[in-house]
């Protein structure tokens, strides 16, 4: 008998132990996850610009508020510091599923901007001449009656290409390769002659796509992950491919008619990848600003013949560069950057060269307007920034 309570014994004590083990593990584990939550939730914030913060949060408050916007990311640098990060809302609305720092959204025409560093670097490395005609690197393209068409043309915005008709900004057809998707557009009359002025289009970035392949020698998706994604950093910078899983990635909304917030209807964005086809986070936009200010990545040169703003046959100049837009503030500082509209998404990304400011907003809805709100919180920085030097 008393070798059986023995015994008895040191088994409910063995189990006990396992049991308050387990408790313990669970507790761990439980905590580990919550601090996890916590981390991906906690804004990014530097005590400098604490004041600046909080009015630029109460901006993005008041617009998320007025337009019923379902997530909103942000994200501030200044002197080549990010200052600033935090996301707002639900990347999905159904499942209460909050905007992390990874959160991956449609970020449209910046792609354009994007693509641009990939022409960069065939500059520099003397492997593309942006004033040979396109037909040497793509002779698929058809000769125009108008004229011929360059690369510099293209990435200006004056090559007469056309852009969207009818419903192809919501192509759900998938294109096997970016030649193909040139059957759209290839074969219509130029709008006018080469050169001749100005008319926004994603065909002319998606031809850039083909000639960056030509160039390179390789796909335009492998170029980009190549030589601008990884020697960047930008991690969490993708193509919107439809089928496999992508962490992160963001529902997409939409308003309808009556102002109710919907899901946005489906689309394939592989015929338009250079233009308009990546999904990105606003930290992996200020990295990318980032190496665009430096000289490790592009040679200031370069980046001047992306930023320089480009004339028309006529000698006017206009206030777009390659794939860059040029404007200037209301306080009269200099700005080059891009706009994003996407179905699902609504993108602003600026760049103030002179103060090393940048400000990346990236929302999960189409149609928004921001108001000149990216301006606004770029001018928080910049007035904090100057208090500082002074």
């Amino acid at each position: 008998m008393s070798f059986m309570n023995s015994s008895n014994n040191v088994i409910r004590t063995v189990l006990f132990k396992f049991l308050i083990g387990v408790f313990i593990f669970l507790g761990l584990w439980s905590g580990g996850l919550k601090a996890q939550q916590l981390t991906y939730k906690k804004a990014f914030i530097s005590d400098e610009y604490s004041k600046a913060i909080q009015s630029a949060r109460s901006l993005v408050d008041s617009l998320r508020k007025a337009q019923h916007i379902p997530g909103v990311e942000v994200a501030v640098s200044v002197k080549g510091q990010k200052v600033w990060s935090q996301g707002f809302g639900y990347a999905d609305l159904e499942n209460k599923v909050p905007v992390w720092p990874t959160t991956k959204m449609r970020i449209g025409s910046v792609s354009k901007t994007l693509t641009s560093a990939a022409l960069g670097k065939l500059i520099e490395e003397h492997n593309l001449d942006v004033d040979r005609p396109v037909r040497y690197y793509v002779p698929e393209f058809p000769q125009k009656e108008k004229g011929t068409i360059t690369t510099r043309m293209l990435g200006g915005q004056q090559s007469g290409i056309r852009h969207y008709r009818g419903d192809e900004f919501r192509i759900s057809k998938h294109y096997e390769s970016l030649k193909e998707g040139l059957k759209i557009f290839m074969s219509d009359t130029l709008l006018f002659e080469p050169g001749e002025e100005v008319s926004y289009t994603s065909y002319g970035w998606n031809l850039i796509g083909v000639i960056i392949e030509g160039a390179s020698g390789q796909s335009y998706l492998k170029y980009m992950q190549d030589t601008v994604f990884e020697p960047i950093g930008m991690t969490h910078t993708v193509p919107d491919l439809v089928k496999p899983i992508i962490d992160h990635r963001t529902s997409y909304y939409a308003q309808n008619e009556q102002g109710q917030i919907v899901n946005a209807p489906f689309v394939d964005q592989s015929y338009k990848w250079p233009s308009g086809g990546f999904l990105s986070t606003a930290n992996d936009l200020l990295k990318f600003g980032q190496a665009m200010l430096g000289d490790k990545y592009l040679s200031r040169e370069t980046v001047e013949i992306l930023w320089r703003p480009q004339t028309i046959n006529s000698g006017d100049t206009t206030r777009y560069g390659m794939g860059w837009h040029l404007g200037t503030d209301k306080q009269g500082h200099q700005w080059v950057g891009h706009s994003g509209g996407s179905v699902g998404g609504t993108t602003q990304f600026v760049v103030f060269p002179e103060q090393e400011v940048i400000v990346a907003m990236i929302s999960n809805m189409g149609g928004v307007d921001y108001d000149r709100i990216h301006l606004k919180i770029a001018e928080l920085f910049i007035r904090t920034a100057n208090q500082f030097v002074e």
